[in-house]
Parts: C-alpha cells; structure tokens; sequence
C-alpha cells in the first residue's frame, strides 16, 4: 500500500483547490501550494504556526473564533459557502468570496485534526450564476512513491473522498480498481471497498467500454489522455495519467473521473440562447428589408397622386381626381394588408389567435373565397372550383378562409395571364383536403425548403409586390387546426398546395 502514500501527498500538493489543515486550537499545521497562491503568501512558512483568522477578515475575526470552537466541540464533515456567503483575506488584505468544505480526522497521537477546502469564487459571482460554477478539477500526476508519509494515510484519504462531482481511481493492467474514492460514489450509493478488485469496465455499458478501453490501454504505454463520455443522462471529464514505477514500467494508471453535466447543460443553454438571438437578429434585418421595400413603393404612389390632385381644381377635371382617388384607396389597402399580415403573424405566436368551430357549408364557403380572389385576378386569369365529399362540416370558418384566401392569391398572383387556377376539395372521413393548383412561375427547386420560413421570398419573385410572410402564416393557421400543409413544385409548371385539416 505504499504507493497511496505517495498519490495522496501529489493529490495534497498538486491540487488547484486550496489545502489547509489546522489543529484543535485552529493553528495551522499545514497547506498546499494552491492556497498559499490563493492567499497571496510567499511560502508555507508565512501560515504554519499561524491561527486560522489570519486569513478571515477583520469584521469576521471574532465570529471565526467561536465558530472554531463550536466545530471542535461536535466536529462533522460539512460544507460551508452553500446559501451563505463567506469570504477569505489575502495577505495584501484584499478580500474574496470562497466557499469552504471541512472535513476531520484524528492522527496517530489521536489529535483532533481538521482539514478545510477552499475555493476561489471570484469569477462566479461576477458571471452571476450565467454558468454554473465548475467544481475545482484536481490535476495530479503522481511520480517516484516512498514510504515517508505512510502515517499520512488518513489525511489524503479524506480528500480523495472528498473529491468533488467525481472519483479517483487507480487501475492495474487488466483495469480493475486497486483504488476507488470520490463524492460520486456516495452519491451513487456505492463504497469504495465493494468495488476494489472488481473490474471498471463491467460497471459501463459496452458501447461505452469498447470506446474508452483502448484508449486507457494507450495510457499504460506512457500517454495520459483527457476525454469526455456519456451515459444516463449523464456527462463525464476523464483525465488518466500512468503511474510508472522506479523502473519506468507502467503497471498502474490513475483515473479521474468528473461529473460536468451541469456544465454541459450550461453550455446547452447558451448555445441555443446564442442561436435565438442570431436567429431574430436576422428576421428583424428581413423585416426592415420587406418594410423599407413594401412600404416606400406605395408611400410614394400616395405621395405623387395626392400632389397630382392638388393641382386638379376646376369642376371638369373630377374624372382625373377620382382616378387619382382610387390609386391612394388601392394603396393604401395594399399597406394595411402588409400591417394585418404582421399583425396576424403576431397573434398567432403569442397565442391570441383562438379557434372557433362553426358549421361550415363548403362548396357556397369555396365559392365566395373564389369569387372574392377573381375580383383581384389579371386578365383571362380564371378560378375553376370543384367539390367532393360531404357538403356541410364543422371547422373554423375564419381561419379556413384565411388559408384558401391566401393560397389561392398566391396561386393567382404568381400566374401568367390567362391561366387557370383550380381549387379542389374532398370532405370525408373527418378530413378536410383543400388543394390549390396553378401553372405558374413556381418555387425554384434548390429554395423549396424556406417557402414556410418568415420574411422568405424566393429569387423569382423579386419584382412582384409580397412580404414573404403569407405562408408562414398559413402554416400556423394550418398548426392551430392541428392538420398539417405540403406542396409540390416545378418550376414554370405547376405548383399544389394541399392542405389536410381534421374535423370536428
């Protein structure tokens, strides 16, 4: 067992966590190297021998004491700094903020001695919890053993146990443990002594102990390796270091192994807040492209023909008016429609948009949404209209005129003159399948995977007025009847929009 002699004293002094350990009357007796940094020391020499309140500030001094005193008298392994703010003083005087852990044993003299961790959490409070704190990772590579800190068993067992979020293991050549501790066996409900002897890939999964086997077989060959694993939902940091003994063979490797799934999850949320954020920065430059283009064009034919009338003002010149008159009303229609397209797109995502079932007559509804498009239609341009199925059926009258309203102005807008769009629909089974047909410029092949996307305009109708949100709306109206909308599209073909709703 002298080798653990040897891992515990390179854990003591390698470790990033500060190290302090104290007698019964609070003097310190001993620390690492990583405290000393921590406290802004020279050396051990400034703090062994030395009370503890040497490195609490001032207004907490006289508190300390008695909180020494009250430990010594029912000493207990636990953990200051959770729901409590503590703070620790460096020698220039400084102040920080520090969480502690203490821990106790008793030496071979049978002394009260108590061991105390301590954790710089300056950079946690200033991210203000964005990040959950990462637990001190302990680095520690163990080089020549020696029997000198045999009697030092106990203390070095107490830290490895208390390793945080984790364990730290020794493996021989077939990888079963010699050594197992750390917090995460207890959170686990394992103790060491039932795993020493037993062989550390049987606890793992096979897809995830074929992974890491070869890589610790690298290990024994003299390479420490760093890599990462996940099982059960859960997310662990390997750091594995050979063990290589006076001759340089290499017949034990130490493993430790690290919980960071709440760092892991943390990284998750920022990825994905990033993301969002990314993603309305580009739909608000969309909007401000769609609304700088769709609102200067109609502002500047309200513009013209509002000047051009000032200039009509003798009786015989109402016939100029009026068709100045019709071009502001018409453009001014074309600016509210833009404004209720948003304001729609709105409603529908903050849930303001409720469904409405009424009995609906299809045919007559098909034939009024169909009448009402072909007062918009260009020359020869033609809606021919058929039915199938069951006539009367109870869905949302309002919303389903918004889809075949909007569909079938698409199909109406983005067709060459003369042609023909035709509407079909088939009520039967509970379903209700709306299709929209037109034999016009189409969607471009390589942009078909955006159509529903908001604000998106595909490159062959740059020149034709639009916002490029219809069809995103269409979708959430389509969403919130819980059916479902697809299309298929060749280019200066066709074009088929098919929307499939349930019914009541």
């Amino acid at each position: 067992m002298d080798f653990s002699s040897e891992i515990y004293k390179n854990l003591f002094e390698k470790a990033r966590e500060g190290m302090l350990l104290t007698d019964s009357k609070g003097v310190i007796q001993l620390v690492n190297e990583s405290f000393i940094e921590m406290f802004g020391y020279s050396n051990s020499d400034e703090l062994i021998g030395q009370p503890i309140e040497i490195v609490i500030p001032r207004k907490h001094k006289a508190k300390h004491k008695q909180y020494t005193e009250n430990y010594v008298s029912k000493p207990e392994v636990r953990k200051l700094g959770k729901g409590k703010l503590l703070y620790g003083q460096r020698k220039d005087n400084s102040v920080f903020p520090a969480e502690v852990s203490l821990s106790y044993f008793n030496n071979v003299k049978n002394e009260l001695m108590v061991l105390a961790f301590v954790i710089d959490i300056t950079e946690r409070k200033k991210q203000e919890d964005e990040i959950v704190e990462l637990n001190v990772r302990l680095e520690e590579k163990v080089e020549d053993r020696t029997k000198e800190l045999k009697n030092s068993y106990q203390l070095f067992s107490q830290i490895a146990r208390n390793f945080p979020k984790g364990t730290i293991n020794v493996f021989d050549r077939n990888l079963n443990y010699i050594f197992v501790e750390g917090q995460e066996l207890y959170k686990l409900g394992i103790h060491s002594h039932q795993l020493v002897g037993s062989n550390y890939l049987t606890r793992l999964k096979k897809s995830i102990s074929e992974k890491i086997e070869p890589i610790l077989k690298e290990v024994f060959e003299g390479e420490s390796k760093t890599f990462e694993i996940e099982t059960n939902n859960s997310y662990y940091q390997i750091n594995a270091v050979p063990l290589p003994e006076d001759n340089n063979e290499i017949n034990r490797i130490l493993v430790v192994e690290k919980n960071i799934t709440e760092e892991k999850l943390a990284e998750e949320k920022i990825k994905k807040a990033l993301e969002k954020e990314k993603e309305l920065n580009e739909l608000k430059s969309r909007f401000v492209s769609m609304a700088s283009h769709e609102f200067r064009t109609p502002l500047s034919a309200i513009y013209s023909s509002a000047t051009i009338l000032a200039k009509y003002t003798k009786t015989e010149q109402q016939e100029k008016r009026d068709k100045h008159i019709v071009r502001i009303k018409t453009t001014v229609n074309s600016l509210t429609q833009i404004l209720n397209d948003v304001l729609s797109l709105s409603k529908a995502e903050e849930g303001i948009t409720k469904v409405e079932y009424k009995d609906v007559d299809v045919p007559v509804f098909c034939g009024e949404v169909s009448e009402e498009v072909q007062s918009i239609a260009r020359r020869g341009q033609q809606i021919i209209y058929n039915h199938n199925g069951d006539e009367n059926i109870i869905c949302d009258p309002d919303l389903m005129k918004k889809i075949t309203l909007n569909l079938l102005s698409n199909a109406i807008k983005y067709s060459y003159d003369k042609g023909h769009v035709h509407i079909n629909t088939l009520a039967e089974k509970k379903l209700l399948t709306i299709e929209v047909i037109d034999n016009g410029i189409g969607i471009p092949l390589q942009e078909q995977n955006k159509l529903f996307n908001r604000f998106f305009r595909a490159e062959n109708v740059a020149n034709i007025e639009g916002t490029g949100l219809g069809l995103n709306i269409v979708k959430k109206y389509v969403e919130l009847l819980n059916g479902t909308i697809t299309f298929t599209s060749i280019p200066e073909k066709e074009t088929i929009f098919t929307v499939k709703l349930p019914l009541k």
